[in-house]
């Protein structure tokens, strides 16, 4: 990934997460504030219905009391304990309570059978058992369930007796607890009053109201009125009526209880999420909108900040594309005094410096080389000169004998000056070899197929009957990529190394070749199994004419070092005493070294 490619990524990742978390503490702060304000509504008509309630039971009982005391329920009264008939009061109730503006209103014998009924006239000689409870007689309004011709209701009665004489004459009036009674509530806006009558052990959709009459989807409300049923106390829940979120409510139910603690009706105070689901809605499009905008913004100020970015850093990746490519005078101007400008005068620095230690080192080098080859030439010059000088030696000493002795000290000395001048002329040879490494005749080649030539030309000698067995595996990477090298030369080198592997395993054992792709270079691995080698002679194993072997050159390793160095790459052993070696070798892909240089400069700038 480019370097404006990850500065975008930062600004917009840090725009979105600080959009995020802000939106997330709103909406959380929101919610917690919405329901605090909802709670507080809640409580707040809580208490407004038990005042009403309170009112209308006491408003219940001002009213049984008026008609208690009334002239017509005294004479009716009057004329009950003098003995009157029953029937002749049937239909006095409803006027009674029409006039005093009641719902429900029986007049009640002595005996408890009941006189007349407003609510159901029907209900003639029905008896009343309330009236054989004299508490009633002295508390104020209470709920009972009341019996209607189409059914049964709730009911906020008061219990009253009219005594004359022997025969007391009972009234229980009141009104009913339905639709009309939740209308007169005044509720904040988003909020409704429902009314359960628990007058059935199982739930009844039928029996849960509200102002308007019965509502739709009532089941979805079973659950906190069962609550409330099994526990006598309040509840609360939240219901969702359709798939819209937004269509949410919750609710608090409380208990309405009647004589004995009955539970006769749940009160559901529902109060509407919409406005809060709205809301969240709302943060959450503007928050996408600052997120959109923030993003716009972002690839704006990514572009201007890499634009004067990446621009010197363009400039000194160039710069190291150059150098890789063997301009050592390559120079980078530092038009700013920030951070890239140091790098760029660090980086001309370093190159002035650079130059300076190259000329130096090259010229150590050279002596050094020299010095190394004369020693070298030296020392393998002078194991032939003296068998020759002896051998000379010799002819002089025998040419003073008998000319039988001479011939034959001149016959034996002869074949020794041939057999060393031999040896004098390989050793040239081999330095002239050494010295005359041709340049490698780059074309393209697949490594793997030059791998598997390699073993085919070796099979015979991995299949020798007077040897040891040795195993050959190839882990070969069908993907790997071509590159730009000399076949031969390659060829060479990897054959040279093969043939150590081959020499390292003389009791037998397993040669690995392996290829793989790298980043910027396609690696070639060879292993074996054999005896490894100490740190020491790792350290010395491409020096010329440094060799393990008994009958070693030492210069079969420097030969594929200078191969490999020809070839822009590099060559590394790694040996285990007593497991195997592995020599790796790295070739570059053909443009390995202008991106390294680049990512290089663009990493330093970063960190």
């Amino acid at each position: 990934m480019s370097f404006r490619r990850r500065l975008l990524a930062v600004f917009a990742l840090t725009i979105f997460l600080s959009v995020g978390v802000v939106s997330w503490i709103i909406s959380l702060r929101t919610r917690s504030t919405f329901e605090r304000a909802e709670a507080e509504r809640t409580d707040a008509l809580v208490t407004q219905f038990r005042r009403e309630f309170d009112r209308r039971a006491q408003d219940v009982v001002r009213r049984v009391d008026t008609l208690t005391a009334s002239d017509s329920v005294s004479r009716m009264a009057l004329d009950l304990a003098h003995g009157a008939d029953y029937s002749a009061y049937v239909t006095e109730a409803r006027s009674l309570a029409q006039g005093h503006q009641l719902d429900l209103l029986e007049l009640i014998g002595s005996d408890g059978a009941i006189i007349s009924s407003a609510q159901w006239p029907a209900r003639f000689g029905y008896k009343e058992e309330v009236v054989n409870r004299s508490g009633m007689l002295r508390q104020g309004a209470f709920l009972r369930p009341e019996p209607l011709p189409d059914g049964t209701a709730l009911g906020l009665v008061a219990l009253r007796v009219v005594r004359i004489g022997d025969k007391p004459l009972y009234l229980l009036g009141g009104e009913r607890l339905d639709r009309n009674f939740l209308s007169s509530l005044t509720l904040p806006a988003g909020m409704r009053v429902l009314l359960y009558r628990n007058l059935q052990p199982e739930f009844a959709s039928q029996a849960l109201i509200d102002e308007n009459g019965v509502i739709d989807a009532a089941e979805k409300l079973a659950p906190i009125v069962q609550q409330v049923q099994r526990s006598g106390g309040d509840a609360s829940a939240i219901v969702q009526w359709s798939s819209d979120s937004a269509d949410t409510e919750s609710f608090h139910a409380m208990p309405l209880k009647g004589d004995n603690d009955a539970l006769l009706g749940v009160l559901l105070i529902g109060s509407s999420r919409r406005g809060l689901v709205e809301l969240q809605r709302h943060i959450g499009a503007f928050a996408l909108m600052v997120g959109g905008a923030g993003v716009l913004l972002a690839i704006l100020l990514s572009g201007w900040i890499a634009a004067r970015v990446t621009t010197p850093i363009e400039r000194l990746a160039e710069a190291a594309r150059q150098v890789a490519a063997g301009n050592w005078e390559t120079h980078v101007d530092s038009g700013s005094r920030d951070e890239i400008g140091e790098l760029a005068t660090s980086f001309n620095s370093m190159m002035r410096q650079l130059n300076e230690q190259r000329g130096r080192l090259v010229q150590s080098e050279r002596v050094a080389a020299w010095r190394e080859l004369a020693r070298r030439l030296a020392h393998e010059l002078k194991n032939p000169l003296f068998p020759l000088q002896i051998t000379v030696e010799n002819l002089l000493r025998a040419r003073l004998q008998t000319p039988e002795q001479f011939d034959e000290v001149f016959r034996e000395s002869t074949a020794t000056l041939l057999a060393e001048l031999g040896n004098l002329k390989a050793i040239i040879s081999r330095f002239s070899d050494f010295s005359k490494m041709p340049q490698p005749q780059l074309q393209r080649i697949q490594v793997n197929d030059l791998v598997r030539q390699l073993v085919k030309l070796h099979e015979a000698q991995l299949r020798a009957p007077e040897s040891a067995p040795v195993e050959v595996k190839l882990a070969l990477d069908e993907s790997l990529p071509t590159i730009d090298a000399d076949p031969e030369l390659l060829h060479r080198a990897l054959s040279n190394l093969v043939l150590n592997a081959l020499d390292a395993m003389p009791q037998g054992g397993t040669l690995t070749v392996h290829t793989r792709t790298e980043r910027e270079h396609v690696r070639v691995e060879i292993s074996d199994t054999g005896a490894g080698l100490t740190r020491e002679e790792c350290d010395r194993l491409f020096t010329p004419y440094y060799t393990t072997k008994q009958h070693g050159t030492g210069l079969g390793l420097a030969i594929v070092q200078s191969v490999v160095s020809d070839h822009k790459g590099s060559i590394a052993v790694h040996s285990v005493p007593g497991q195997g070696t592995t020599f790796r070798i790295d070739l570059p892909r053909p443009t390995s070294h202008a991106s390294a240089a680049t990512d290089m400069f663009k990493s330093a700038v970063i960190s």
